[in-house]
């Protein structure tokens, strides 16, 4: 299975794996990557850097938005085999270590087997390494506050809920906000199209969640890239607060 690699504004490109998102950015010879998928979505993620015009070795960092299976997948990979820093927000470092995880139980999953795409939706994950022990053996936090010295000069903005230490990253010069898990526009567990956030089960702290969309809807930009689902264009102050309509 091969990823869908898409220009979605100039040296953007938001790449579909199996399920998860992940975004890169091409500056010059230079990458920035954001989230890496599950860790079977290896090859697809490699695949995905060649076919921007670029290569494992060219990334100079990997963002985390949040340490879940589906978006850490092959960071300790490039970091052992590429020297790449692995950059998240400082409450999500020891969660990337797997001191903690902060993510849905096969409990969790199983009182919700009923629900319309949540048994296809496990069985994906659990082939993909949705359950592998995949920690960073030396997560770093975000060197500075404020744009980040990297292509695209990414600006984290916490948005806790998800996790304890999920951001966005926000593209202030492209109006682009890559929002991961906070703000999501669909998901194979979910009946709703266009922004949303993810069902329940999926959030450590739903109300912590809910308040984050606040955050997300004070960010100028017009083209939301989400962890899970389509690219969306329109003001995102507008899909989030549509986001938080549906949740409350």
């Amino acid at each position: 299975m091969r990823a869908d690699v898409r220009q979605v504004a100039d040296g953007i490109h938001l790449v579909h794996g199996s399920n998860t998102n992940w975004v890169i950015i091409r500056e010059g010879d230079e990458l920035t990557l954001i989230d890496t998928g599950y860790p079977g979505d290896r090859q697809q993620l490699l695949a995905s850097l060649t076919a921007v015009g670029g290569s494992p070795e060219a990334v100079a960092a990997v963002l985390i938005t949040h340490a879940h299976n589906d978006h850490l997948g092959s960071a300790e990979f490039l970091r052992c085999t590429y020297d790449t820093p692995v950059y998240l927000h400082e409450a999500e470092v020891p969660h990337a270590r797997r001191e903690f995880l902060h993510q849905v139980t096969i409990g969790q999953v199983a009182r919700n087997s009923w629900r319309p795409g949540v048994l296809p939706w496990a069985v994906h994950a659990l082939r993909s390494g949705g359950t592998a022990k995949v920690p960073v053996g030396a997560p770093e936090a975000f060197p500075v506050q404020g744009a980040l010295d990297l292509p695209g000069r990414p600006v984290p903005v916490h948005t806790p809920g998800h996790t304890d230490g999920h951001v966005a990253f926000h593209l202030p010069d492209a109006g682009v906000v890559i929002s991961g898990d906070a703000l999501v526009t669909g998901h194979p567990t979910s009946r709703l199209h266009g922004p949303q956030l993810l069902p329940d089960m999926f959030h450590h702290e739903r109300t912590r969640a809910v308040a984050s969309l606040d955050v997300l809807a004070g960010l100028e930009g017009g083209l939301l890239l989400p962890g899970h689902g389509p690219e969306h264009r329109g003001p995102v102050r507008e899909s989030a607060l549509q986001a938080k309509e549906r949740a409350l």
